[in-house]
């Protein structure tokens, strides 16, 4: 172990402001440096020790140095973790769908037209507001004073369960779970036409559009792994009932991937045809991605004195899912098809 010089801790109310300090021993010369931090701070995840890193908190005798810098015997080290921010987001007394909830985590079922956390322009009626009043002071504060609690996002006009921390052990917990793809996530959605296969999967990265940078596309020179196994639940001849599987969890990996297959979702005016979906909204009113995050599954973990077991959750695909075949959409939908939607 490298050779922890002094540790300061300075209490400030309920904020807690830790310094760090190391001297690289020579056994440990080569290492990258956040490799090196992730194996003497093991409270902290890898990603949280890079986020300091690109926000110049660690220095390598006396200056910033970048995640990929190899250490050298002798480097002396400062890690300083700041005081978290003082969350300036008011809470709001908005109904939550809970789906789940126990000392650690909450699980709910948001809503279409919900924005999952505050940003310009929208600085209320958020999911965070409503959170922050349910849940008062009992929320994980890593992702900062805009995502407390926040482990993964779906998008503002998408439904379906999401996953709430209240605990700073278990947020970094479930992110590190999160990135190896050991929490499950399900989707269901319809796509415009008819797909040929019954199951397949997509494996293209997913990364920001070369030149409009308001949406995400297939990008194989700067994009990162995503993977979407789909399988049809119904078809309906002019359109696609599916399930969606991800490994990744990319912004708008199921909406860029299905699209890139000539499959947009219903309602999708980023990535499909303005024409098509005029005509969805008029004819079926079809005014954003027909999307829904189904199911939820959260591994096991360990907690204190606890051991959990794996758990699943299920979100119940909204009223609109089922207008829009039973009354609107398609009315040769078969019993099956209406069975599944629920």
């Amino acid at each position: 172990m490298a050779e922890r010089n002094e540790m300061m801790q300075q209490n400030q109310k309920q904020n807690i402001e830790q310094k760090y300090y190391y001297t690289v021993m020579e056994e440990q010369e080569g290492m990258r440096l956040d490799q090196f931090l992730a194996g003497e701070l093991k409270e902290h995840s890898r990603s949280y020790i890079q986020k300091l890193l690109k926000e110049e908190q660690v220095l390598v005798n006396g200056r910033v140095i970048k995640a990929n810098y190899k250490t050298q015997s002798g480097d002396y080290i400062e890690f300083h973790i700041p005081d978290p921010e003082v969350l300036d987001i008011l809470p709001e007394n908005i109904p939550l769908d809970i789906l789940y909830e126990d000392d650690y985590v909450l699980v709910v079922n948001k809503p279409k037209d919900m924005v999952v956390h505050p940003s310009a322009g929208h600085t209320s009626g958020t999911l965070v507001n409503a959170v922050m009043a349910h849940c008062g002071e009992h929320l994980s504060g890593i992702n900062g004073v805009l995502r407390p609690g926040i482990v993964h996002r779906i998008d503002k006009d998408t439904t379906g369960a999401l996953l709430i921390c209240k605990d700073d052990v278990v947020h970094r917990d479930l992110a590190e779970q999160l990135k190896e793809h050991s929490i499950k996530r399900r989707y269901r959605a319809v796509v415009q036409g008819n797909l040929k296969e019954d199951e397949g999967t997509v494996n293209a990265p997913v990364g920001r559009h070369p030149t409009d940078r308001k949406k995400m596309a297939i990008n194989h020179k700067n994009g990162k792994e995503a993977i979407t196994h789909y399988k049809v639940l119904e078809r309906f001849g002019q359109a696609t009932y599916i399930e969606c599987r991800l490994e990744t969890g990319r912004t708008h990996q199921i909406r860029v991937h299905m699209a890139s297959l000539g499959h947009p979702l219903l309602g999708d005016y980023k990535y499909g045809s303005k024409k098509w979906n005029d005509r969805y909204k008029k004819e079926w009113k079809i005014k954003d991605q027909v999307l829904h995050a189904y199911q939820l599954t959260m591994p096991g973990m360990k907690r204190e004195l606890e051991n959990l077991s794996e758990k699943t959750f299920y979100a119940k695909v909204p009223e609109t899912f089922w207008k829009l075949i039973k009354e609107t959409a398609w009315e040769h939908g078969t019993q099956e098809a209406l069975e599944v939607l629920h």
